[in-house]
């Protein structure tokens, strides 16, 4: 009995042993695949370390290294950052950096904005823009050039000489046209806008209504010359006077009224001369045609 006794106790001794060792030894892998794993981990990190941050993300979330100093600690984040283009894999979503001349990328092989002093083309960051292309130092890119364009000529004005279409035989004709397309700065620049070749055309008396300007500016500064010569007065032996300029308005007013009532009485003057004429013509042809039926 005490021999059957001794035995179970062993066995059972044995069992506990056993159960131990394997705990032990899932403990010690355990520490081994995740060493300082934490139960709690926050910012949408699956699994993480107290030591390299996050280990892996949560579904749908993008796994980033950020470099702190010497060391690199795991993020997760809902987007990828700048400079980074974003890849989804079956087991994780991963945050790769662009190269090193983009500032951003949309994968390996085609950045979308390169960093400063590159231009980009066809998702790459050039130094040098390629033969028939330019810089454009405003959006960073290499773009086509454009040269001037302009429209078609308008027709040939009429012979002119000095302002006046009459009155001469050989003048100027002139045509102008737009600028439709301003140039790039490799671009051609624009051709002139106006042409002037000389014409020939039959000579023709002008006209009352067909004066050229410079005759008319003439006549005009002609005129006002004369204008200001009445308006001012005579004031010899007198002090100057200070008017106001209402005054002056009435002054100027007065004399346009003296000279309408001026110009009125010279044409009832004309008139009346020319009704006495008509009268004595008149009466010298009466006594002829009294003689002739007195004949």
């Amino acid at each position: 009995m005490h021999l059957r006794l001794i035995s179970w106790f062993f066995i059972i001794l044995n069992f506990m042993e056993y159960i131990g060792s394997q705990n032990a030894s899932r403990g010690r892998r355990q520490r081994r695949m995740h060493p300082n794993v934490s139960q709690g981990c926050q910012g949408g990190c699956a699994t993480c370390s107290d030591y390299n941050g996050c280990l892996s993300c949560k579904p749908r979330l993008f796994f980033v290294l950020e470099r702190i100093g010497m060391k690199q600690i795991g993020v997760c984040l809902s987007s990828c950052p700048s400079g980074y283009y974003g890849t989804r894999y079956p087991d994780i979503n991963k945050c790769t950096k662009c190269k090193a001349d983009c500032d951003t990328c949309f994968n390996k092989n085609f950045c979308t904005k390169c960093k400063n002093g590159f231009y980009l083309h066809l998702g790459k960051c050039l130094d040098n823009c390629p033969e028939g292309l330019e810089a454009n130092n405003h959006t960073m890119e290499c773009v086509s050039i454009v040269h001037c364009e302009a429209s078609e000529w308008s027709p040939w004005s009429p012979c002119m000489k000095k302002g006046k279409t009459c009155g001469f035989k050989r003048g100027t004709e002139t045509r102008v046209r737009e600028i439709t397309q301003h140039p790039s700065a490799k671009g051609n620049l624009c051709p002139p806008t106006s042409e002037t070749r000389k014409c020939t055309v039959q000579r023709k008396k002008c006209q009352k209504g067909e004066r050229g300007k410079k005759e008319r500016e003439r006549k005009r500064k002609k005129l006002n010359k004369e204008e200001s010569k009445d308006a001012i007065p005579d004031n010899k032996g007198l002090e100057p006077s200070r008017e106001t300029p209402e005054q002056r308005e009435n002054k100027d007013k007065q004399q346009q009224k003296k000279r309408k009532v001026q110009d009125k009485q010279q044409k009832s003057g004309i008139e009346v001369t020319l009704a006495e004429g008509l009268t004595s013509v008149s009466q010298r042809t009466q006594p002829a045609q009294g003689k002739r039926r007195h004949l």
